[in-house]
């Protein structure tokens, strides 16, 4: 109780001189607050670290709408084959059938390449052009559609031909697709970055691309299907 009572600083636990003299035990170091609160300080640093280095937050969001592209692209493919082929359970064809492994496809490419891909590239800029001024917004949204966009369609055209085995039909597929994909994408994403760059705060920026993205992972998807 001695050492708990401060290490020989008395009178915390009782103690005073007149107690029979007790054989001196070691004496225990101190409690440091400082070394705590640096420990502590390294740790929350530590952790903050990790969280800086995989978003998952963004990662997250961007997969799920990545699955949801990819959903709405399968649904929309089969009702048109069930049109075309006269069925009368339209319903039944609808969800029958789900190719489940293209699903997983999309939706990797989301949470593991593009959430965190992208977040990455919207800090860059932030940093690199942290003025509201329009001239930083004209050059982010141009720097966005000639470098995000083509790395984009790059990266997922590659990440579906590796998934199914195909990496040797790559350059065919980006010669046949890769252009009119992204002179497609031009006018989506062109008024899409505007609003994200000039309205939505840093955190959101993922969210509300990915929310765009529903519409664009379903152009994506239908092109990957070819």
């Amino acid at each position: 109780m001695n050492a708990l009572g401060g290490g020989g600083y008395g009178g915390l636990w009782g103690w005073n001189s007149s107690s029979p003299r007790k054989p001196k035990q070691p004496r225990r170091r101190p409690f440091d607050s400082k070394s705590q609160s640096s420990s502590n300080s390294n740790s929350v640093d530590a952790t903050g670290r990790a969280r800086h280095w995989f978003p998952l937050m963004q990662a997250a969001t961007a997969g799920s709408l990545a699955l949801t592209g990819d959903t709405i692209a399968q649904l929309t493919q089969r009702w048109r084959k069930a049109e075309a082929e006269n069925q009368q359970d339209v319903k039944r064809a609808l969800l029958s059938d789900h190719d489940w492994l293209r699903a997983l496809r999309m939706t990797s490419y989301g949470f593991l390449l593009y959430g965190p891909g992208s977040y990455a590239w919207y800090q860059y800029l932030d940093h690199s052009l942290p003025a509201k001024t329009v001239e930083n917004l004209l050059l982010k949204v141009l720097l966005n559609q000639i470098v995000l966009g083509p790395c984009v369609i790059a990266v997922v055209f590659a990440w579906n031909n590796l998934w199914q085995g195909k990496v040797s039909q790559l350059p065919g597929k980006y010669q046949r697709d890769a252009l009119p994909t992204l002179l497609y994408g031009f006018r989506f994403w062109i008024p899409v970055t505007f609003l994200n760059f000039w309205v939505v705060p840093l955190q959101a920026r993922v969210a509300f691309m990915s929310v765009g993205s529903i519409f664009w992972n379903f152009c994506l998807s239908s092109t990957m299907s070819k």
